[in-house]
């Protein structure tokens, strides 16, 4: 590229950022409301995933495994068609923002439930066995024993499901919301210049999974001085 033609695209580029920032801004918060949702959704449906796999009760133990199974063997994008496009036939319409948050948080949910089930299993028995000695209640003793140490022992494998969750909002744009990937090509189809907004967001991407990445350093390192 020569210096006059690096020079107008840097011009170019500028005026772009004026004018399309406000939109990438709101596209942002999309991403950024849509993954909150999503991962809020996952730790429900993975905390009853572990404990249904851990079930006593054979139906619900079941239960919990097919739903991991169905939802680690198919295709994320091929999950939110099924919701979006599939469950209106059963007369169940949503919105394409609800269905890509029930969508994600859905298909995290079984990666969330493998994790928490790991981490349930290396709690040591005899704590457990202690807790219920001295008669604690069992539903006690899982929130203020168990959970905590699972907790803290998942946070890095929590941290790499919700890096994953702001990214896999890319693929509502098939859904037609408006996040980060479907604005970025509604620009390109205006301005024919898709280089600089995907670029853009890229960039966006980026900055927010770094951002989940500090975070979780900063708690793994305040857990450990806490242990």
């Amino acid at each position: 590229m020569s210096g006059t033609a690096l020079q107008e695209w840097w011009l170019t580029l500028s005026d772009e950022v004026v004018t399309y920032g406000p939109g990438f801004l709101s596209a942002t918060l999309v991403v950024l409301g849509v993954t909150v949702a999503s991962i809020l959704v996952s730790w429900v449906c993975g905390l009853l995933g572990a404990l249904g796999k851990r079930s006593s009760f054979a139906p619900f133990r079941a239960l919990a495994s097919f739903y991991v199974w169905f939802i680690r063997g198919t295709p994320t994008l091929v999950q939110i068609f099924i919701v979006y496009f599939g469950m209106p036939q059963i007369g169940v319409k949503l919105s394409p923002i609800t269905a890509g948050i029930i969508a994600l948080g859905v298909s995290s949910g079984a990666y969330v439930a493998e994790t928490i089930r790991a981490g349930l299993a290396a709690i040591p028995r005899g704590q457990v066995e202690s807790a219920l000695a001295l008669g604690m209640n069992p539903r006690i003793m899982m929130v203020r024993i168990v959970l905590p140490q699972v907790f803290r022992m998942i946070l890095p494998s929590l941290t790499n499901e919700a890096i994953s969750a702001v990214k896999n909002t890319s693929l509502l744009s098939t859904i037609t919301v408006v996040e980060l990937t479907l604005y970025a090509q509604l620009m390109i189809a205006t301005t024919f210049r898709p280089f600089d907004f995907y670029i853009a967001a890229a960039l966006i991407y980026l900055g927010l999974t770094s951002i989940l990445s500090q975070l979780s350093a900063y708690f793994e390192r305040r857990y450990a001085r806490l242990s």
